[in-house]
């Protein structure tokens, strides 16, 4: 059976990490503890004195300064990595902690986990050919040496990187590595740690090369673990829960996470925010218990895309140059019917095709499936379709051989529906307005993955109402940019109310609206 030995980075919070380390070894597993050389010495001390007499626990026999960036966090991993190499020699598995993260799974859980397959855990891509890094320097991490810390010495740190690329002094990559990059929370098997504590110490050119390059954490291991182990055995991913915000910051979790947590296909997650004292203890308590069933549901990262996207996007008013080189045509008419629900939008102009002749295609847009003619290509793609809006719309008049069209459009494309009304043919629009209850916005949630079959019915509870006011919000966006030709038809109007917008928005005669109004289950879900 698995024994993990878990490889503990901390450098603050002496009781918490007293209390976290604790936890693990309860539950049977071993600990490899590393406290920065920069806290006080007291704090050490304390932890020390709490933890010598567990038999599960051991310590680096170096304390190393650690520095965000540097090499100084390679050589502190090294320092614990080493210590639990020699101290347990029945740990079949060592696993990289901060003070910072916590279990969201039962030692149970994690062990059978494990067992379940003979592989490493580590995020490693390539590092030139992906882009896992989203900010700051990239391929001078590792071309130009880098001996001073950029945040704690900015001038410095940017003054030598320009003087190296002034005077041209680049170094070389060593041969027979391919650099990777990825998170440094990893989980590494026994056999693997003892090849890469061989490598190092036969190669101590890599380890010279290493130590002068920028944020090595993030590279060392990573490019090590896939230069020595068969790449089946290699899992490219990290067992750690831990999101990032558009500027490259670790999103933080609270109290009121415990139920997300749980329901991602993770063992541990970081960050746990400090103050987040109820959910350390629950999650503390939960690493030992057993017999406890998870519901995975793994909507974390495109739940937490959807909540900060919200706001951000469709801001954009006037089109780009490259977007108004083609224009519909001023003689040409664009009808825009505009649904949440699109089954709905999509009943609606199924009858008008049949009681108006008016040719008409659903999310275009939206779906990639969309019902649409062979156009030599630009409708391949839902990229395609995008990026040359206008150039489609042209070719769908000229094919359907008309000057009136309907396309749908769902209400969170404000930004399309601004453009094509800036071109200089006719547009009118038609709001959709649904009632949304609580099961159908579960299965909107579900649909467009920011839930699963088993997210807990917490997690859903507080994510339904963030879903009913976005709805909400990009209604009130469309009525604020206050288009012309704007009509609506609501769920919970008669035939006769609805018929009367229709009328004007489909320029047809009263009678005909009214049919196509008075349409069966028109709102049906």
């Amino acid at each position: 059976m698995a024994r993990i030995a878990y490889i503990l980075l901390c450098h603050k919070a002496p009781d918490e990490i007293i209390a976290q380390v604790g936890q693990l070894t309860a539950a049977g597993d071993l600990v490899a503890i590393h406290f920065d050389a920069r806290a006080p010495v007291g704090e050490y001390l304390k932890i020390r004195a709490a933890l010598d007499a567990n038999p599960s626990v051991v310590f680096a026999t170096r304390r190393v300064k650690c520095g965000w960036g540097e090499w100084s966090l390679v050589a502190a991993t090294l320092a614990a990595l080493k210590a639990a190499e020699a101290a347990f020699p029945r740990a079949t598995h060592f696993y990289m902690l901060s003070g910072d993260c916590m279990p969201i799974k039962t030692a149970e859980y994690a062990h059978a986990f494990l067992d379940s397959e003979d592989a490493d855990y580590i995020e490693s891509l390539d590092f030139f050919e992906s882009d896992w890094i989203k900010t700051g320097i990239k391929s001078e991490r590792l071309v130009y040496r880098h001996m001073f810390n950029e945040r704690r010495q900015p001038r410095l740190f940017y003054a030598a990187l320009e003087t190296q690329k002034r005077l041209g002094l680049t170094r070389t990559i060593p041969a027979d590595l391919q650099v990777m990059i990825g998170s440094q929370w990893w989980c590494l098997r026994r056999r693997t740690v003892e090849a890469v504590l061989d490598f190092i110490a036969a190669r101590p050119d890599v380890v010279r090369f290493f130590r002068r390059t920028w944020i090595p954490d993030e590279t060392f291991f990573q490019t090590l673990v896939r230069h020595l182990v068969p790449g089946t055995e290699i899992r490219p991913r990290t067992l750690t829960f831990l999101m990032f915000s558009d500027y490259g910051m670790p999103v933080t979790f609270y109290n009121d996470h415990y139920d997300l947590l749980l329901a991602q296909d993770f063992l541990f997650a970081r960050k746990i925010s400090a103050e987040a004292q109820a959910l350390k203890a629950r999650l503390g308590t939960l690493y030992a218990s057993t017999g406890v069933e998870f519901r995975l549901s793994n909507e974390g990262q495109s739940l937490y895309a959807f909540l900060t996207g919200r706001g951000r996007e469709g801001r954009r008013f006037a089109p780009r140059f490259w977007e108004a080189e083609t224009t519909l045509g001023r003689e040409r008419e664009l009808l825009i019917v505009t649904c949440k629900k699109w089954h709905v939008a999509k009943r609606l102009i199924a009858r008008v095709r049949h009681c108006a002749s008016l040719p008409a295609v659903a999310y275009l847009f939206n779906e990639e499936a969309a019902d649409l003619p062979d156009l030599g290509g630009i409708q391949s793609t839902l990229e395609k379709r995008t990026r040359h809006r206008r150039a489609l719309v042209r070719m769908l008049f000229d094919h359907f051989a008309t000057d009136r069209l309907i396309i749908c459009l769902d209400p969170g494309n404000i930004d399309l529906i601004q453009d094509f009304y800036a071109d200089r043919s006719r547009t009118k629009m038609l709001e959709v307005q649904c009632g949304f209850s609580d099961h159908y916005l579960a299965g909107h949630a579900r649909r467009v993955g920011l839930a699963g079959e088993r997210t807990p019915a917490g997690v859903m509870a507080r994510l339904l109402p963030t879903i009913r006011y976005d709805m909400a919000h990009e209604s009130d966006r469309i009525r604020d940019a206050a288009f012309p030709g704007l009509f609506r038809i609501e769920e919970g109007r008669s035939p006769e109310e609805n018929a009367a917008p229709l009328a004007r928005f489909l320029s047809i005669p009263y009678d005909a609206a009214y049919e196509i109004a008075a349409t069966d289950h028109l709102f049906a879900d």
